[in-house]
């Protein structure tokens, strides 16, 4: 049916009758089965001139199969018809120039295809006779789609035929615990169910195929000519990236390897067929057969089928069998050549762009920096504390709260002092009644006594002067009260020595930077920094180290060293206690060596601990 010769050159010469059924129905090709077709239906038909039937060739294109009456037809006089029909697809009857006589097109579709047009010139009386023309020609079209049906159904049993023998063939490779016995399975049984005499299978390493098996061979011989041969076969054909069938017609293939080894053979028939899977050719199968026996398209489906299936699992376990260095070998490989090979232009851009980071790196200095936390803390912290014992009376500030110099922080309860002054008052009072007696009386003696007396009572109201001038409680200069609320205490028993109250100043600070200990020699006084605060992230002040202390304190399961610093300006917005990230600039070094310390230390320590 896809013949592309006019039946005319190949049909019989003979004029003779239409063939009869019986002809017909044991027609034994396409060609004589078309040809009877076009033959019967032109004998059932009144008024056949002469016919034409064209079909669809595997190229996609129509060409005639067949032609009625054998010798006499002109079918040029329907080419313009059969055009039509064909990019239209559907029937014409078409009057041609000389009375009576009319074309008659009709399209043959099968699964919304079309397969064939039938063309056939006539010679009709009336409207009623082209109808039944019409009419039995469609009828009659059934039987090619009958053809077009045995057909399909030929190469599905040819094609479930293939892959059955292909998944036996699948299951003993699986069955097989290496490559190299799944491999030799394989071949021999692909030959046996090939009828082929030889099946050899190679796989790709490194820039040329090496020969894994051969059919009825338990090893292989790599120096033997034969050996050699085959794997130049197989290169032929990996080079040229198709199957190659020796012999051939077609010019465009180099064979010449195909071609020793067929000689080699007594010039047997060769077919190689390059395996492809993960976008490489990474073996070749060559099949070889006798000469009277030549390879058919039908053959090259079936072997590609069964290549397709068991390739990619035989490619499998030699990857598996590999040594440790073969993997290491061939990975290297895969990625040198994404690398400098084609395509993978994004792996290509990465990589370059990595290197040219690296040498960025090592070439570029920059500002190493240690960082660290801080914390601020008031320059000064005055603490209020009880001068005596007593009890609070009023509490009016706490923590928190701006206070001026000479403000009343608290005041304690002074009725008790106020008595005792009352009491010391009035004996002083008495002592000086009784010292003018005794002057009075030029009493010396008593005198002197009287007066001793007087300067301990005044001793003594001095002494409660004081205290109550102290049970007044202020802030000692201008600033934040840091530490300190005694608004729920008051009428509390206080003790003397007690703090009641803690006050910094606002215009004098200090930073303390909490330095990691492997970290600590690289600080030293008189170095600057900048910090920036939790509660402004968006300011920066800068510093500079003024002291190290020598103590290392123990802090969330590291070590760190208390370093103070004093900031070059004071904000008004600072508040003692804030937290944040402080940064001493310690030098400029290479980029490269700032951020690979920590591990080039640790692997150093790690290196020192373990090693003898």
């Amino acid at each position: 049916m896809g013949s592309n010769t006019t039946t005319q050159e190949s049909a019989p010469t003979d004029t003779g009758p239409v063939l009869s059924w019986a002809e017909f129905s044991s027609a034994s090709s396409t060609r004589e089965y078309c040809q009877g077709w076009i033959g019967l239906q032109s004998g059932m038909i009144p008024g056949v001139i002469q016919g034409i039937l064209v079909t669809e060739g595997e190229d996609g294109q129509f060409a005639p199969a067949a032609v009625w009456p054998y010798g006499g037809a002109d079918p040029v006089r329907l080419a313009a018809a059969l055009e039509r029909v064909i990019d239209d697809e559907r029937g014409l009857v078409l009057e041609l120039d000389a009375a009576d006589r009319y074309a008659m097109v009709y399209p043959v579709r099968v699964d919304d295809r079309l397969f064939a047009v039938v063309a056939m010139e006539l010679a009709a009386d009336s409207e009623a006779d082209l109808n039944r023309a019409m009419e039995q020609l469609q009828w009659g079209c059934s039987w090619l789609e009958l053809l077009l049906r045995r057909r399909e159904a030929d190469k599905d049993k040819a094609r479930l035929l293939r892959l059955g023998t292909a998944v036996d063939m699948l299951a003993l490779t699986l069955d097989r615990p290496s490559c190299r016995e799944a491999a030799m399975t394989f071949v021999t049984e692909l030959a046996a169910a090939a009828q082929c005499e030889r099946v050899s299978l190679g796989f790709v390493r490194g820039r040329s195929v090496v020969l894994e098996a051969v059919s009825h061979s338990a090893e292989v011989d790599l120096k033997m000519n034969l050996t050699r041969t085959i794997e130049r076969v197989m290169d032929e054909a990996l080079l040229q990236r198709r199957e190659i069938s020796w012999p051939t017609d077609d010019a465009t293939v180099i064979c010449r390897e195909h071609e020793a080894l067929s000689r080699q053979q007594a010039m047997v028939s060769v077919l190689t067929l390059p395996l492809y899977g993960q976008n490489r050719y990474y073996g070749a199968l060559t099949v070889e057969r006798a000469a009277d026996q030549p390879f058919t398209e039908r053959d090259a489906e079936f072997f590609r089928a069964v290549g397709t299936l068991a390739g990619p699992i035989l490619e499998a376990k030699r990857q598996v069998d590999r040594s440790v260095l073969d993997h290491a070998r061939a990975s290297l490989s895969e990625a040198a050549g994404r690398l400098l090979g084609p395509r993978h232009y994004g792996r290509k851009l990465a990589v370059a762009a990595l290197a040219c980071l690296a040498v960025f790196l090592f070439f570029a200095h920059g500002d190493y920096r240690l960082r660290a936390d801080i914390a601020l803390e008031g320059g000064i912290r005055r603490a209020v504390t009880v001068p005596f014992d007593g009890f609070i009376h009023q509490a009016p500030f706490r923590a928190g709260d701006l206070v001026n110099e000479g403000d009343e922080l608290c005041l304690l309860d002074d009725r008790d002092l106020r008595l005792d002054r009352m009491v010391t008052a009035s004996r002083l009072r008495q002592l000086e009644q009784q010292l003018q007696e005794a002057v009075s009386q030029h009493d010396r003696a008593q005198s002197s006594i009287i007066r001793a007396q007087l300067n301990q009572v005044q001793a003594e109201l001095d002494l409660a002067d004081a205290q109550l001038a102290r049970t007044r409680l202020t802030a000692p200069y201008s600033g934040l009260i840091v530490s300190g609320d005694l608004s729920q205490r008051l009428g509390s028993a206080v003790k003397q020595g007690d703090v009641l109250f803690e006050v910094t100043p606002l215009d004098s600070y200090r930073v303390i930077l909490k330095v990691d200990e492997r970290r600590i020699a690289d600080v030293r006084v008189g170095q600057r920094g900048e910090l920036v605060l939790f509660s402004l992230p968006g300011q920066e002040f800068g510093f500079t180290v003024s002291k190290i202390t020598p103590i290392a304190k123990a802090e969330d399961g590291s070590n760190h060293f208390q370093v103070e610093a004093a900031l070059d300006s004071v904000d008004e917005t600072l508040r003692p206690g804030m937290e944040g990230v402080g940064k001493v600039a310690v030098d400029r070094r290479k980029l490269v060596r700032i951020w690979i310390r920590d591990m080039r230390e640790w692997l150093t320590l790690f290196f020192w601990k373990w090693l003898p």
